[in-house]
């Protein structure tokens, strides 16, 4: 496949079958409860609900996808989706953005385009990259794995396609929630090829003493606790019964909808208004791609896959480690927390921004990787 070519060809059929199904949604009684208290808020929903229906333009984002440098590599039979960005200088580093849950390649194109073409922002070419931006297997444009187990873990995967396919040598990493946790296993497993790894979260040590604990680490794993009890409900059901969710999810799109809008106001600095940071455009383009696609039930399996035991711990990372942690971020760990996996160089507290950090704020995150890659290029 070569830039530009067309990823997505939804027919009228299909976009009159969804367009049907949003208008005849069945609601559920509702609840003497106002808001966002009890989950997704009703009146919110149904007011993307009426726009994805009758006043959203698929066709126009439709193009807008294909548009883009999509690019697809067949790794011996497992076929990947990226983007490709060539940085603007001959020199420029490689560096592989990995995405996460609930998101697509679409979240990391800001991100990706500063990257590469520093000088349009403000920058200087000389610190460009060229960026590569897959698509997680099972998640819209790259096909899920074939089996649970086996040699092509994600993470594998991804130095085929940096080191082998596309003949980078040596390349950087980046990336945040799932992506941060394959980022680290790339570098774990292959430290002769990785510069360096920027990560917006951090794996949690394999073993740890809990009498050595300082206060700072007992806080934190504190507050983990607390947002598994309140927000982790998500994260509980994806890890043990996945396939009981998926086909509500697949057959329903305001119920699709229902269950990723709320996690991007949740774990958004949004302040609760999550127009600020996310248009209802984009929104809707990411629900459409989860639902024309079918694979919001395949995005499901790198949960149950962890959970048991099927994609193996962080266990050290020895290559340089920056970790950027942005205040609406699901998890905050202190530094001596992120030490104990990581070669840790660098450690910043950024002023905003929360876990679409790439979409929320790509200038402060394109200039702390870049501030951070200067030493190891």
């Amino acid at each position: 496949m070569s830039s530009g070519s067309p990823m997505i060809s939804v027919s009228d059929a299909e976009l009159h079958d969804l367009r049907a199904r949003l208008r005849a949604t069945r609601w559920p009684e509702p609840w003497p409860v106002g808001g966002w208290e009890a989950g997704t808020d009703t009146a919110e929903l149904r007011r993307l609900v009426t726009y994805w229906a009758d006043g959203y333009d698929w066709r126009a984002h439709e193009a807008v996808v294909n548009a883009l440098p999509n690019h697809l590599a067949d790794l011996d039979g497992t076929p990947v989706h990226y983007l490709r960005y060539d940085g603007e200088d001959p020199a420029a580093l490689p560096i592989v953005l990995t995405h996460g849950w609930p998101s697509s390649v679409l979240e990391l194109t800001a991100l990706a385009e500063r990257l590469a073409t520093p000088s349009r922002y403000g920058g200087a070419a000389r610190d460009s990259f060229t960026v590569v931006v897959p698509s997680l297997p099972g998640f819209v444009f790259s096909p899920q794995r074939p089996t649970l187990t086996g040699a092509d873990q994600t993470h594998r995967l991804w130095h085929r396609l940096m080191h082998d396919h596309l003949g980078f040598d040596r390349y950087a990493a980046h990336g945040g929630d799932l992506g941060a946790g394959i980022t680290s296993r790339l570098a774990e497993a292959h430290p002769e090829a990785v510069a360096g790894i920027h990560l917006l979260a951090a794996a949690a040590p394999a073993a740890y003493e809990p009498a050595g604990l300082t206060p700072e680490e007992r806080t934190h794993l504190d507050s983990v606790a607390e947002w598994v009890a309140e927000e982790g409900g998500y994260q509980h059901q994806q890890t043990t019964r996945p396939l009981t969710l998926a086909p509500a999810l697949t057959d329903s799109p305001a119920g699709l909808l229902s269950w990723l809008v709320e996690k991007y106001r949740a774990w958004t600095d949004c302040a609760g208004a999550l127009s600020t940071r996310f248009s209802d455009d984009f929104l809707l383009t990411q629900a459409s791609l989860y639902w024309f696609t079918g694979t919001i039930s395949t995005s499901f399996r790198p949960y149950y896959e962890y959970g048991h035991g099927l994609t193996r711990r962080v266990e050290r990372v020895d290559v340089p480690t920056a970790l950027a942690l942005f205040p609406a971020a699901l998890s905050r760990p202190p530094r001596s927390w992120a030490e104990r996996t990581y070669r840790l160089t660098r450690y910043t507290h950024m002023p905003r921004g929360g876990h679409f950090a790439a979409h929320e704020e790509p200038g402060l995150l394109a200039g702390d990787i870049t501030e951070f890659f200067r030493d190891h290029r």
